[in-house]
């Protein structure tokens, strides 16, 4: 089996579908680069046309039948033994993804462990796909529950996690017993490929998971509008979530969107301050702040207010920005020229609407001018309504606003349209646990930064960051199965009397 590094440079990403790797016959072609080292061309990826999605699909129906009724054990041994070639092959990938997305080394290890660890846990769920027995009002009479796949479904995937995503989702599609075709971004489709080859190694059969490279607005749309696909479980922005969502409900199709994030911290008077300056410090400019759990703004009582905004400006002066794959680096490119022109829109943005504290800019000079790298950058006393504030900007930019009290503060941390994540800093037991109860979103985090998470622990958000059931935990086999009720009357009569 190939893997990249022994690809040539100008190696095509394929498809894979019904057991195969295609190439696409499509003329279309995306050159994909390190954005850190622009002079590095990872491959081509082809913009693959409806006919061949379509293809994937039929073969994913195909195989619908024989992988819905192989037991859910067997099912789940695949998985798990996907999750050995992954630890097994991890260094290789880890390299693979810092190439081609631009995060740290570092980083790269611990999404790859994290994915290691749902691909563990739910293929434990091939032996927990559990009903219920539930007594019933009628005598001589069982009632009871089972859980089945829902057919064929519909994957799409964004680039910031090009592992962890797919694999949560990919994970439970899988062990329920319905076959998938995935979408991932373009942007990182190599990665997505090594992905299913160790899949495929580990013994998922012919047309169970199909992978077809490509942009939204043809393959995307061509995935979720085929009467074919039962349901779409879509990662990406909160725009886009939106469409896939009315669209799929036209044809009453299961969907489940995790969207976009603008997370707070909460930062109050009592808070040991060096805790929370450097998990504000890593929650905002760790992953270049290109994930929905990225701290982006900080919520600060004013009384510690500007010895907090002190506090992390010194410590993100240290960052060093630069090439992901060198082993002292914080802070990597953003992915590609068109998130690091929305970024610098952003920085001009913020300069107008509030006080710049350091960073501000697009670095250059050197090895920088071969990548897209933005310094780390602190706004001071941003209002909560302000653009900076209220729109996601996936980038390293984090946003301080500052509040009166503990009440204010909360008011202004959940004072946006959405609402993934947040965090609380305080010693304070009694405010402590009001927060969890009051800040309007899906995760909570208490001294601690607002990324991260378990594999055994649900994960998805409220308002414009979430639809649909949650992702990862137990609750992950939620959306990918239907529930069934079965009656069993053994009295071996009619019986007498109302029916309901």
């Amino acid at each position: 089996m190939a893997t990249l590094t022994h690809m040539s440079r100008t190696a095509i990403c394929a498809n894979y579908i019904d057991g195969t790797w295609v190439e696409s016959g499509s003329a279309k072609r995306v050159e994909r680069r390190n954005p850190a080292n622009l002079d590095d061309l990872v491959g081509c990826v082809p913009r693959s046309t409806r006919e061949e999605m379509r293809r994937a699909i039929q073969a994913a129906k195909r195989a619908l039948p024989a992988w819905r009724d192989t037991p859910a054990p067997q099912r789940g041994k695949i998985l798990l033994r996907a999750s050995r070639l992954l630890e097994e092959h991890k260094e290789e990938v880890a390299r693979l993804l810092t190439r081609e997305e631009g995060k740290t080394v570092a980083e790269s290890r611990g999404e790859l462990l994290r994915s290691i660890n749902i691909l563990e846990f739910i293929a434990g769920e091939g032996r927990r796909l559990t009903g219920e027995t539930l007594p019933s009002e009628l005598p001589r009479n069982l009632a009871y529950t089972i859980r089945q796949p829902l057919g064929v479904v519909g994957l799409i995937t964004p680039w910031n996690f090009p592992v962890a995503i797919p694999v949560w989702k990919i994970a439970p599609a899988l062990v329920c017993g319905n076959t998938v075709v995935w979408k991932p971004a373009e942007l990182t489709s190599f990665t997505a490929r090594r992905l299913v080859e160790l899949f495929v190694e580990a013994g998922v059969p012919a047309g169970v998971l199909n992978m077809a490279t490509g942009s939204g607005s043809e393959i995307g749309d061509e995935l979720v509008g085929s009467p074919d696909v039962r349901a779409i479980s879509f990662t990406g922005s909160t725009e886009v979530g939106s469409r896939i969502y009315a669209k799929g409900a036209q044809q009453l199709k299961k969907i489940q969107c995790e969207m976009g994030g603008k997370n707070p911290v909460v930062v109050l008077e009592d808070a040991d301050l060096d805790l929370a300056a450097e998990s504000t410090v890593s929650g905002a400019f760790g992953s270049t702040g290109q994930r929905c759990t990225a701290t982006s703004r900080v919520v600060v009582v004013d009384v510690v207010a500007d010895r907090f905004v002190e506090m992390l400006a010194e410590r993100t002066r240290k960052l060093k920005v630069g090439d992901g794959s060198e082993a002292d680096t914080y802070v990597g490119p953003s992915v590609d020229k068109a998130q690091l022109h929305k970024v610098e829109e952003y920085l001009e943005i913020g300069k107008r609407e509030a006080r710049l504290v350091c960073g501000g800019e697009r670095l250059l000079g050197g090895n920088y001018d071969n990548g897209y790298f933005i310094a780390p950058t602190i706004f001071d006393h941003v209002s909560p309504e302000a653009c900076i504030a209220q729109e996601e900007i996936f980038g390293p930019v984090l946003s301080v606003i500052r509040a009166r009290d503990f009440d204010s503060a909360l008011v202004a941390a959940n004072n946006i349209p959405f609402g993934l994540t947040s965090s609380i800093f305080s010693t304070d037991a009694n405010r402590v646990f009001q927060a969890a109860e009051r800040l309007d979103c899906g995760m909570v985090h208490v001294n601690s930064p607002t990324v991260g998470g378990e594999a055994h622990v649900p994960f998805g958000g409220t308002k414009s960051s979430g639809l649909g059931e949650r992702e990862t935990g137990s609750t992950a086999i939620e959306f990918y199965s239907e529930l069934k009720v079965v009656y069993v009357d053994y009295t071996g009569r009619k019986r007498e009397g109302k029916l309901y």
